[in-house]
């Protein structure tokens, strides 16, 4: 195959190419459009079809020979667990699970919210809840009470599914306290609880309310699996959004089994009955995708480790991992590999295990930066691949597809665009630009398979946010251009959203809990650049008149307010006190301009500024914290 060639036909003949790739699902019913354009710009794909992706990720493969390969490989260095869990057992675990759940009421399109650290029950629940047709979604362990429960109210689970507490390496994170106060602070209350009493840290239950995992399964039934429309949700997962408001991407049945299977072996070139490792989180959209879904659906062997990259013990954790179970393909973000790089720059941990069957290594999650990419490439002597995609998309939209034709690697590109997505660089009016020219980096609709079809519940916002900017085009709200060989740059957010170590965490958010603090006139939160995790964020604090609070406490008040309402993935603690912040004259804050300075990045004198000598208050501010060096 030629990369050119599948990508050509992608574009030119969708329904082909993608009722052709339909193929290696199963369907109950097959499907009587492969793509409905009936209600543009609002697509769907394989409408009239019924499948059940619970029953395509395991049930099949227990009927076709898979039945004693592993499923799941469970590795906890932080519990000194292992764990090894076949095809069979994971059916017969998540049929009861579901079972359980039918038995507390959960049905077809019911919500069930899944608040899990790392551990094999995260996604039999989740798949539990694919095998009944109901909605999970899953929210990081890492969250806030605060946060938990603004996705409770947007939701309204009839059960939740948690585990008593996280373990990391210092500290045990204690779930079900953080459980408890979000359903104290939501409207809705979910009628059950089913809490994965984990020994390190039991969780105290509530009398009527919640139920221990094995008191949910015990008398419970193996539930069959439940035949669901392709344009049914399979899952709600929530993505930062610049009001502060989170937004439920939807990713429907159909086509995600669909471009999951097809992307397995195309974009990362595994075959079924191989090992693959996403080292992310089931809470993020890279745990779904590919620690859940995409691995199981192909007949893969897919990992779950709770661990890190370094610490758990050494920086030769995930060497580790790799020889022990012979994995293939990795995926993981570039952060994790910059932590590998500080701990250990000559690699001197990896000369103790032997990767013979290591052959890729796949970056996402956050702009790869070349120095991080090309170190990778060195010591593990295979391709070292940056590929770009987003929560609303669920998989890449550019990529080197290892499965199609290995192209040049170009350091800080993710490549060409990945089969379905028609990327353009457009400016400000919709032109689109030439090569080398940045511009909004837009998809011309229709997105393909396994992309959002909606938000939940709000379909107003799904095309106020995503398809409104140019008529036909999707607005992935990043910036950059393409080379005139059409690799893709991905240059900078659009929006205000700070990406710290791959998580999305939006200025909206952080300022709303800052500005909450009772000394607070008004701030600003912005992303500055950080060696480790590509971005931090940054408060900047306007305090109330006649405050005369030392300075040190205040931001120490602050710093743990935003990581209790928040939670620790925001990694804040950069705050910084000043007189005034700069604003247009129609009182926008010029957050963009502060970054820049702060970055030392060439910056223009916006034209509509309010107070041009406030720029020089702020780059005085920012060196009291090591930024802004140059100004």
């Amino acid at each position: 195959m030629h990369y050119d060639e599948v990508y050509a036909r992608s574009l030119n003949d969708p329904e082909g190419f993608w009722g052709e790739a339909a193929q290696a699902i199963d369907w109950y019913k097959p499907w009587d459009r492969v793509l409905d354009d009936s209600n543009k710009p609002l697509y769907r794909w394989f409408a009239g079809g019924e499948l059940n992706t619970c029953y395509n990720a395991v049930d099949r493969h227990v009927e076709r020979g898979r039945a004693e390969q592993a499923a799941i490989i469970y590795d906890s260095p932080v519990t000194g667990t292992k764990e090894r869990i076949t095809y069979r057992e994971l059916r017969d675990r998540v049929a009861l699970f579901a079972g359980a759940l039918a038995r507390l009421g959960v049905g077809k399109g019911d919500r069930v919210i899944i608040y899990m650290p790392m551990v094999p029950q995260a996604l039999v629940a989740m798949l539990a809840c694919a095998r009944l047709g109901a909605i999970h979604s899953v929210v990081f362990g890492g969250f806030s009470s605060r946060e938990l429960a603004t996705r409770i109210d947007d939701a309204k689970p009839k059960v939740i599914v948690a585990g008593s507490c996280g373990i990391e390496p210092t500290r045990v994170v204690h779930y079900k306290p953080l459980l408890d106060k979000a359903i104290e602070l939501s409207a809705h209350k979910p009628e059950r609880c089913v809490i994965l009493q984990r020994p390190q840290e039991p969780g105290t239950l509530v009398a009527g309310r919640d139920l221990s995992w094995e008191e949910a399964e015990a008398g419970a039934t193996p539930h069959d699996c439940v035949p669901v429309a392709a344009t049914d949700p399979l899952y709600i997962l929530y993505t930062s959004g610049t009001t502060g408001k989170p937004k439920g991407v939807v990713r429907d049945n159909g086509g995600h089994a669909v471009a999951m299977q097809w992307s397995m072996q195309h974009v990362y070139g595994v075959e079924p009955g191989e090992v693959y490792w996403a080292a992310s989180d089931v809470g993020w959209v890279v745990g779904h995708s590919y620690i859940v879904y995409a691995p199981l659906l192909h007949g893969c062997t897919t990992i779950v480790y709770e661990g890190k990259p370094v610490g758990t013990p050494d920086p030769g954790a995930f060497w580790r991992v790799i020889s022990e179970y012979d994995v293939g393909v990795m995926f993981t973000a570039p952060t994790a590999f910059r932590a590998i790089k500080r701990e250990d720059p000559k690699a001197e941990h990896l000369k103790r295990y032997d990767l013979k069957n290591f052959r890729a290594l796949f970056l996402a999650g956050e702009r790869c930066d070349p120095d991080t990419l090309m170190w990778a490439e060195n010591v593990l002597k295979v391709p070292v691949i940056d590929h770009w995609w987003q929560t609303e998309t669920g998989w890449a939209i550019a990529a080197n597809c290892l499965g199609i034709e290995q192209l040049p690697v170009k350091p800080g590109s993710p490549t060409r665009p990945a089969p379905g997505f028609d990327v353009r660089i457009l400016d400000e009016y919709g032109g689109e630009m030439g090569a080398g020219e940045t511009g909004r980096i837009m998809i011309r609709l229709p997105l393909p398979p396994s992309c959002l079809p909606t938000l939940w519940g709000d379909e107003e916002r799904f095309i106020r946010s995503y398809l409104s900017t140019h008529e036909g085009y999707y607005l992935t709200g990043d910036a950059g251009y393409k080379d005139e060989d059409g690799y893709v740059f991905i240059m900078s957010r659009i929006d205000d959203i700070i990406n710290v170590a791959g998580h999305r965490l939006s200025t909206g958010s952080i300022e709303e809990v800052l500005a909450s603090h009772p000394d607070v006139a008004e701030c600003a939160a912005i992303g500055v650049h950080d060696e480790l995790k590509g971005e931090l964020p940054l408060g900047l604090v306007v305090l109330k008149a006649g405050v005369d609070k030392d300075h040190d406490t205040l931001r120490r008040e602050l710093i743990e307010r935003v990581r209790d309402g928040i939670g620790p993935v925001a990694a804040f603690k950069l705050v910084v006190i000043v007189d005034r912040l700069p604003k247009t004259r129609s009182g926008k804050i010029l957050r963009g301009t502060m970054k820049k300075i702060a970055d030392n990045q060439e910056w223009t004198m916006p034209a509509t500024i309010d107070d041009p000598a406030i720029l020089d208050e702020i780059r005085a501010a920012l060196q009291t914290l090591g930024y802004a060096r140059n100004g």
